[in-house]
């Protein structure tokens, strides 16, 4: 055996899943974490910060089914946790998840701090690590109406209350958790809903929620945009799996959908990669 193919083997693999917000990238992650000895890296940028759970839409407790999470609402509000952090931080994660004869998988919709992780060269991922990537895809039309409608899900589950605990009318939202969609654009509304009538004070709700709306369809193109760049022009061996189907039925239809059309071919992505020599 040449020592290339020695180096094949002694590296450790790791799984990412990609895809834009909404998609259902945590619900695959704790699929293929059920199935394989596995642990989770958040990487999502906003996600890792302390408190906002609805905002962030972190996964629960109860959807975690006992699999081990890092860098989940680990670091506080207002600290500046950069790609460069991450990478630092996943990298620990990493090592100690392989320590214990599991396998790390990551999963995020930011994928500038994946790109960091996997390109940059001062931490030698590529040395250390084989990786296969996990793309869950949604017809923008379809993923669209259900951002929109899951921000209307979002405010009814108190999206609104959560942000005004947190209110500051010096808050800097550049930084930390207020940089979160939904907290910047509830401004406006905090500091008027005092001093207007209720009608006046509806319409501002209204047009801050559609705001939200709006930004997260925005979002979910320039997530897209990173995916495409890690696709085409870095080279990423990305496996796309499109669910669009599942995201257009409902109920035990969309369960079973799941299953088949995302569950399924991911799992055997992952299969492939993890009995690959």
């Amino acid at each position: 055996m040449n020592s290339a193919a020695n180096d094949s083997v002694q590296k450790h693999k790791v799984v990412f899943i990609m895809g834009a917000t909404g998609t259902g990238k945590s619900r695959l992650s704790i699929d293929i974490a059920t199935r394989f000895p596995a642990e989770i890296i958040n990487s999502d940028k906003i996600q890792v910060y302390e408190g906002l759970d609805i905002v962030t839409n972190k996964i629960s407790n109860l959807e975690m089914k006992g699999i081990p999470h890092h860098l989940l609402g680990q670091v506080q509000p207002n600290a500046d946790f950069t790609a460069t952090d991450f990478c630092v931080h996943a990298m620990v994660a990493m090592e100690d998840i392989v320590k214990r004869g599991k396998i790390p998988v990551i999963v995020g919709g930011s994928n500038s701090f994946m790109e960091a992780l996997v390109e940059d060269p001062q931490f030698d991922f590529k040395g250390k690590y084989e990786f296969c990537a996990i793309w869950l895809d949604v017809s923008l039309p379809v993923l669209d109406s259900y951002v929109r409608k899951r921000v209307d899900q979002m405010c009814q589950a108190g999206l609104v209350e959560e942000v005004r605990g947190m209110f500051q009318p010096d808050a800097d939202y550049t930084r930390g958790i207020y940089r979160a969609i939904g907290v910047p654009e509830l401004d406006q509304y905090f500091r008027a809903e005092a001093e207007v009538d209720q009608a006046a004070k509806a319409e501002m709700l209204e047009e801050a929620i559609e705001q939200i709306k709006a930004n997260t369809c925005d979002l979910v193109r320039k997530q897209l945009g990173r995916i495409y760049w890690a696709w085409d022009k870095l080279g990423w061996p990305l496996h796309r799996i499109d669910a669009t189907v599942v995201f257009e039925s409902s109920g035990l239809e969309a369960d079973l959908m799941w299953d088949e059309l995302v569950a399924k071919p991911s799992l055997a992505v992952a299969n492939g990669l993890l009995n690959a020599f």
